[in-house]
Parts: C-alpha cells; sequence; structure tokens
C-alpha cells in the first residue's frame, strides 16, 4: 500500500501560510520597536524602492518638491542613526535625474517654477559627500534659476511664472532653505541679505494683526480675483502653508550666519508666528486644522501635514533656543495628537498617515479662490509624502527633544589648536579642517557634533592654548591628532603650560578626550607629555593595519555590559597606537594583550584615551563602514558617558 505523504499540497499550504505569518509577525514586531522616525523612513522605502512616485496615480516620477522634501526627511534619519541606507536612497534617487553634464531630468528651467528649487538641499549635500561634480553643475543650475527668476517690484520671488506678482508662504521653503545652503557652501556670503528680506516681506505683506497668523498668498498687483484689492492678500489661514513658512524659518537659520544684522529679525517673525499657531492648537486633540482659525467651523478637519509641520517648527525652535522652552508642551501635544488621529496601522503592522490633504493653491485653472470652501473641498490622501516626510521630521525632534536634558547646560570643546591643519577647497576658499566640528567631509566631526547636540550640550571651539581662561566653563574637552610639521608648517605642541592648565582643569572635573593617531600620522613626544600627567602613554606601536577594504582587520570587540559601551559588541579601530597605562589610568578595552582604550579619574574629573580618532564622519556615517560595525552607537555611548561622568557644580 502507497503511503501517504506527511505533506499533502493543502496540508504544506496551510504551514507556509502559518510560516510566513509568523516571520512578518516578528519582521513587524522589530519594526513596531523602531522610533517613528525609523519606522516610517524605513515604510517609504519599502514602497519607493525604484522611484519616489504616486504609482496609484499612473505618474511618471518626475523632478519636484515632494520627492525633494522626502529626500530631506531620510536625510534627517541617516544623521540621526548612522545607517547608510538612508544616504544609498537618496543618491540612487539624485543619480536617476543628474547625468554627468549636471543636467536635471524633467527639470524645465523656463518654468521658473520655486517648487523646483526644493532638490537643490539634496545636490548640496551630495557634492559634498559624493565628490560627484555632477550634483555641484546640477545645483549652479538652480543657482542660476533664482538669479533670473521673477519677481515683485519688492523684490520677492514670484512662487511661480504662471502667477504673476504672487508670492505664496509655500514658496519660502522650496526656496530659501537651499538658497541658504548653497551661500554658504560655495561662499556667497552676499546672498543672505536677500535671504532674510524674503522672509520680511512676506510677513509685512501676509500678516493679519489681529490673529497674528499668515495669509497663504499675496498678489502685489491685486488683479487676482482672490486678491483682497486694498491688501492683496488671499482671504484664509491654510495650515500647511503656515506649516512650510515656519519649517523654512527653522532650516534656513542653520545656515544663516550668527553675526548677519538681520538674524534677529528672522528670530522675531519666528517668535510673533510660534505665540500666533499655538493660540488656534486644537485644545483637545492638541492637533491644527485645515483652515487654522476656524476651529469650529463647519466641515474644518485636523489636518496631518500642517500639524506636522508645526511640531517640526514648534521643537527645533525650541531645541535651537530661538522660542521660549514653554513651546515644548505644545510641541508634545501636537506629536501626541499626530499620533494619535493620524496613525493608522494594518493587521500585518504596517503603518500609514491619513489625512493628509492633497493639494491647495491660489488661482489656477479650474479656478482656486481660496474660500474657506475651496479648502475643505480638496481630496485627502494617505501617506501622502507632504505629509510623510514633515512626520518623519517632526519624529526625528521629538525624539531629540527627548533626550536633550543628557547634556543641559554643559559645553564641548574640541581643540583647534594642537590640531590646526588647513585646505583650500576646489572653490578656492581656505578653511580649518581634519577633526573639526564644522568640517562636513569624511575628515571631520560633524556628525559627532551633532550627537553631542542632540543630547542638549553646547559645542565649542578651542582656537587658542588651554588656559584657564579659554577652558572656563567646558565640562568636555577633546584633543584629537596634534600637528607634525608634515601637517602645519608651524605646529603647536603641547608644553608645560599647557600640561598645568589641562591638568588643573581635570582635577576640577572636567573631562577629557585624548585621541591620537598611529605613530607616523600624530605629534606624539609632546602630546605623551600631557597624557602622562594621567598614567597614559601612546606607544610607538600600531596595529589593526587594515589593508585595502578588508575591514576586519580593524576590528575592536566590546565586553558585554560594558561600563561605557552597554550596548556595542564591535567597533572598528584603524591603524591605532596601543596604550600603556599605570596607576591612576587603567584599560577599559583591549584587545588580545594590547590595550585599546583607557580611563583614568584625576580628582574631580576623568580621562578617556585611545591612540585614533576612530569617531570620525568617516566611520560614523556609513557610507562606507560595514554597519555589523557600532562606531556610531558606541560614539552616542560615549557621548553620555562623558556628559554624565563627574558633573560640574
Amino acid at each position: 500500500m502507497q503511503k501517504k505523504p506527511f505533506f499533502t499540497l493543502p496540508t504544506f499550504s496551510k504551514y507556509f501560510v502559518i510560516l510566513a505569518g509568523i516571520c512578518l509577525f516578528f519582521s513587524n514586531t522589530s519594526l513596531a520597536q523602531m522610533k517613528w522616525s525609523e519606522r516610517m523612513a524605513d515604510i517609504m522605502l519599502d514602497v519607493h524602492k525604484d522611484s519616489i512616485t504616486y504609482k496609484e496615480e499612473g505618474k511618471r516620477a518626475r523632478w519636484d518638491y515632494e520627492q525633494a522634501i522626502l529626500l530631506k526627511a531620510i536625510e534627517r534619519v541617516w544623521y540621526r542613526t548612522g545607517d547608510a541606507k538612508y544616504y544609498r536612497f537618496i543618491l540612487n534617487n539624485m543619480d536617476s535625474y543628474v547625468n554627468d553634464k549636471g543636467e536635471i531630468k524633467t527639470y524645465k528651467y523656463d518654468n521658473f517654477n520655486s517648487d523646483n528649487i526644493t532638490g537643490g538641499r539634496s545636490l548640496v549635500m551630495l557634492y559634498r559627500e559624493s565628490g560627484k561634480e555632477k550634483f555641484k553643475l546640477a545645483a549652479d543650475l538652480l543657482r542660476k534659476q533664482l538669479s533670473e527668476h521673477p519677481r515683485t517690484k519688492e523684490g520677492g520671488f514670484w512662487h511661480k511664472q504662471i502667477y504673476p506678482n504672487q508670492m505664496w508662504l509655500d514658496g519660502l521653503y522650496m526656496v530659501e532653505p537651499f538658497y541658504a545652503e548653497y551661500s554658504k557652501a560655495f561662499n556667497q556670503p552676499q546672498n543672505f541679505d536677500d535671504i532674510a528680506n524674503q522672509f520680511i516681506w512676506m510677513e509685512k505683506n501676509a500678516r493679519d494683526a489681529k490673529t497674528g497668523l499668515l495669509y497663504h498668498g499675496y498678489d502685489e498687483s491685486r488683479e487676482q480675483k482672490w486678491a483682497d484689492k486694498t491688501t492683496g492678500r488671499s482671504p484664509n489661514f491654510w495650515g500647511r502653508s503656515i506649516g512650510w513658512y515656519i519649517m523654512a524659518l527653522a532650516d534656513v537659520l542653520d545656515t544663516f550666519p550668527k553675526e548677519h544684522p538681520k538674524r534677529n529679525e528672522l528670530i522675531a517673525i519666528y517668535q510673533r508666528l510660534a505665540a500666533a499657531i499655538v493660540k488656534y492648537q486644537d485644545p483637545k486633540e492638541g492637533c491644527w486644522y485645515q483652515v487654522v482659525d476656524k476651529l469650529n467651523g463647519k466641515g474644518n478637519y485636523l489636518e496631518a501635514s500642517g500639524s506636522s509641520m508645526m511640531v517640526y517648527g514648534l521643537a527645533k525652535g525650541v531645541r535651537m533656543g530661538y522660542i521660549d522652552k514653554s513651546y515644548s508642551l505644545n510641541a508634545k501635544k501636537g506629536y501626541d495628537g499626530i499620533l494619535r488621529n493620524f496613525i493608522s496601522t494594518e493587521s500585518n503592522g504596517i503603518n500609514h498617515l491619513e489625512k493628509v490633504v492633497l493639494v491647495s493653491g491660489l488661482g489656477g485653472n479650474p479656478y482656486r479662490d481660496g474660500s474657506y470652501e475651496y479648502y475643505l473641498k480638496e481630496p485627502i490622501r494617505r501617506d501622502d509624502l507632504k505629509g510623510m516626510a514633515p512626520f518623519i521630521m517632526a519624529s526625528v525632534e521629538m525624539e531629540i527633544a527627548e533626550d536633550l536634558a543628557v547634556g543641559k547646560g554643559k559645553k564641548v570643546g574640541l581643540d583647534n589648536y594642537f590640531n590646526h591643519e588647513m585646505r583650500t577647497t576646489r572653490e578656492g576658499i581656505t578653511e580649518p579642517y581634519h577633526y573639526t566640528w564644522y568640517d562636513g567631509k569624511d575628515s571631520g566631526f560633524t556628525l559627532l557634533g551633532s550627537i553631542f547636540e542632540n543630547y542638549g550640550a553646547e559645542l565649542k571651539t578651542v582656537s587658542a592654548a588651554p588656559t584657564t581662561n579659554t577652558l572656563k566653563g567646558l565640562d568636555v574637552y577633546i584633543i584629537v591628532d596634534p600637528d607634525t610639521k608634515k601637517e602645519t608648517p608651524n605646529p603647536n605642541y603641547v608644553d608645560a603650560q599647557d600640561i598645568a592648565a589641562i591638568e588643573n582643569w581635570v582635577k576640577a572635573g572636567g573631562n577629557l578626550v585624548l585621541m591620537a593617531n598611529d605613530s607616523a600620522n600624530v605629534e606624539l613626544p609632546h602630546f605623551n607629555k600631557l597624557a602622562a600627567r594621567f598614567g597614559i602613554q601612546f606607544t610607538g606601536k600600531s596595529i589593526n593595519m587594515v589593508k585595502n577594504n578588508v575591514y576586519e582587520q580593524g576590528k575592536v570587540t566590546i565586553p558585554a555590559n560594558h561600563s561605557i559601551f552597554k550596548d556595542v559588541s564591535k567597533v572598528f579601530v584603524k591603524e591605532l597606537s596601543v596604550l600603556s597605562v599605570k596607576t591612576p589610568a587603567k584599560a577599559v578595552v583591549t584587545e588580545g594583550n594590547d590595550n585599546i582604550m583607557a580611563v583614568a579619574k584625576v580628582g574631580k574629573g576623568t580621562v578617556f584615551a585611545i591612540g585614533d580618532p576612530w569617531i570620525y564622519n568617516e566611520y560614523l556615517n556609513g557610507k562606507r563602514l560595514p554597519m555589523e560595525f557600532e562606531n556610531f552607537k558606541a560614539a552616542k555611548n560615549l557621548a553620555v558617558w562623558l556628559l554624565k561622568s563627574n558633573a560640574k557644580k
């Protein structure tokens, strides 16, 4: 008699379905444990594998502001996590649009459309990160559009050529952050006056004195049917347009020169707008309405994109010190309301963002009159990019807000006296580089600086010799890779006065970080005189000599439950100088018989030493280093440990 097979086809199918369900459960359980910024970013990466477009509408991918704002949100998550999958997503998308001549597929210069400028922010970033000249050429093309873009008589950029004489709040986000980032990257400081004026003119012409809110648009000619014949203003306050404006302010101030005479004017605008929008936050749900001031208006509804933008603007404004810290309560109330009102979850655990208005504009064909009824009849869409991207960015800000107490009131100084290398950029600008807070390339410490700032600490550059005065107020002082004559013609060597000042500062409660390099690339004799005061020496022995890209040769294992690196198991440290330690120092990480990291408790302070700069951008951004190496996580652990150690009173 023929034996009955153990699995019949129906039985196999049943078990396959169960197995697939188990796999999906564990996959989505992992997704559910992620922070909202990463969770939604990962969903977007999965949905938009090939191109960023709304596939259900049959649209072909095209260069526009929707893909641009999503890429900016993904960039924020990359900087927050160090996971290069986000960088590659941005790079792959931009590579598909920009050819080697810097020409942008589907972009039409002669349209003079402000929406087409937004993607330039990713071009500036990618030029810095990849070095590809095509991204600079494409950014130059967008900058050229601004130089010829039509303006109002006052000087404001028209929203689009097809909307003559009009400024819309939306346009400030589309243009000004790129304009500012380009101007800083390519040394055009003269542009910042123009950038400030765009915000100043927009507020002057769109602000309602009674509510403090900004009307959606302004027609200088007063010819549009939607324009008030006296003021030129549109008739209503659209939530997302106000959101675009406050996000534009928040992002422009990142690069706006601190010494510029109009910076304070921009901050004053920020403060006026913040005070206005919180008055119209729904008292129960914490979100904002499609038409902001009509809380009880018939048919009005809480809308996701505007609400996310308001939260982003308030949370970032508090973090950066532009607005009073009390607004953090409004930001939290708004964010909690977003999670409660707009996030839906499928049975498989996948999340969606609901109630994002598809679009709202003024004029055009069919004609949009800006009436209350008009704003309420525009359709809404699930997972619309104009809502999803601001939600991701708001999530990043709220996640940072949870960590700010760690380093509140602390100052972290990075030496630029013993390490003072200079370079000339391709644009002919001479600048300090190599282990500085402001070197955004692989050679810099911008990501480490961002980690400290996201824990609430303030960054300082210590450009002078260490003295009681220059070290005053610092909680952490980092010295990295002191120069040899090969690196700097007239290097500043560590001398007896420097050592005395640093030692006294540590004994008083300062936390000192010493990061050397392999003996061929660092000035060790004088640096070691400082280290010796704390029982530490950087030896002439160099290990982990990595050949080509055999990253495993740079492996350093971190013991479980480490006192500093609590959730880290493996990091990459290349060509490092081995340490010799004696009391009061002790090794805290070893590899075989070699001391890799050491800590010394001296007086009220602490010294941490390692023979390599190991947490600069190249080894935090994930672009080259495999993600199995946890340098980014280790840098966060080290920052927390330093900020919490020996809290100075």
